[in-house]
């Protein structure tokens, strides 16, 4: 039938009408909230580039995770920024670093909380690289014995999940097994197994001390034009024991996360990048945009793409919204 037999507008009249035939629902289990741990007591250094957000030694750590506890969101993700670099990153699988002993402090605060902990080795490593270097760039089959070493640190200290975000070829499949041969098999892998060399990390990196100190990554990180590789990277994660695979950055990339969705069937994750995060935040500041609106509004376009789950900076603020 056509108009006028046909009016679609007669089921947007009300909100409650537009809430019951909402096609996409999102609500603060969809979230998944980064925190940033420092060593040191008492600290909450504030992240300029990305307002409301901190560097944390471990109390505020907990307590940042009791908040979005209390909002409904069920899990954070952790990045740590050590004391001291080396080429290698060697503190990265410190048993007392300030990813460790955050991930014990949530567990002991809040057990039913799901922590995520990253694996890569950029904030460890003095150069600022996700490896080790070698010939001028990051060697990838070194590299896995620290990452796998970096993720058995985080099971050990009681993490829930550990997401490997390197991006070397074989990290799922040398994660997996070192965790399987040192009995925990039932921790499982958010791989970012689709993560583009963007230029929206820029924020992030400031938050982390992880600006590379030469170069940049895109010999490791996915290219924007492509696709097609997207699915290979994914399916290799799989294929070598991921759990979920995830995409970042989210908005520019809406497009890999639905061609995931569709291809896989897997658990989808999608990070809503510090770039994304500011740029919201710049533009509201100046009175260009309603902050709000647009936070929800990219936060569902993310959802509706086909994510499950979001990594964002907003998951506080949205799940004040959401109620």
């Amino acid at each position: 039938m056509d108009f006028p037999v046909t009016r679609l507008r007669r089921l947007r009249g009300t909100p409650t009408l537009r809430r019951m035939l909402s096609e996409t629902v999102l609500t603060p289990n969809d979230f998944i909230l980064p925190l940033f741990a420092i060593y040191g007591e008492g600290v909450r250094n504030p992240i300029a580039s990305m307002p409301g957000h901190y560097q944390l030694s471990v109390e505020n750590i907990v307590k940042d995770a009791e908040e979005a506890w209390s909002l409904g969101i069920p899990s954070v993700i952790l990045f740590g920024i050590p004391e001291e670099k080396d080429e290698t990153g060697s503190s990265a699988f410190d048993p007392d670093g300030p990813v460790q002993r955050s991930v014990r402090a949530i567990k002991a605060a809040i057990p039913e909380m799901v922590v995520v902990t990253d694996v890569c080795m950029c904030e460890y490593t003095s150069h600022g690289h996700c490896g080790i270097i070698k010939n001028g760039d990051v060697d990838n089959d070194s590299t896995l014995t620290l990452l796998a070493a970096e993720a058995l640190s985080h099971a050990e200290a009681g993490a829930d999940m550990v997401a490997p975000s390197d991006m070397m070829d074989g990290r799922v499949g040398a994660i997996r097994s070192m965790l399987d041969e040192n009995g925990f098999q039932n921790i499982p892998i958010m791989s970012y197994a689709a993560k583009y060399a963007s230029a929206f990390y820029g924020p992030f990196r400031d938050a982390a001390e992880s600006v590379p100190e030469f170069g940049d990554r895109r010999t490791y990180q996915m290219d924007a034009p492509n696709s097609d590789e997207a699915i290979r990277e994914v399916l290799l994660d799989i294929s070598e024991g991921a759990d979920i695979i995830m995409v970042k950055p989210a908005l520019p990339y809406l497009d890999i996360i639905r061609r995931i969705k569709d291809e896989t069937r897997y658990p989808v994750a999608a990070y809503n990048v510090s770039g994304e995060f500011s740029m919201v935040k710049a533009a509201a500041e100046k009175g260009w945009i309603d902050g709000d609106r647009v936070m929800m509004e990219s936060l569902m376009g993310i959802k509706r793409a086909g994510a499950d789950l979001v990594i964002t900076y907003f998951a506080k603020e949205a799940a004040k919204l959401l109620g």
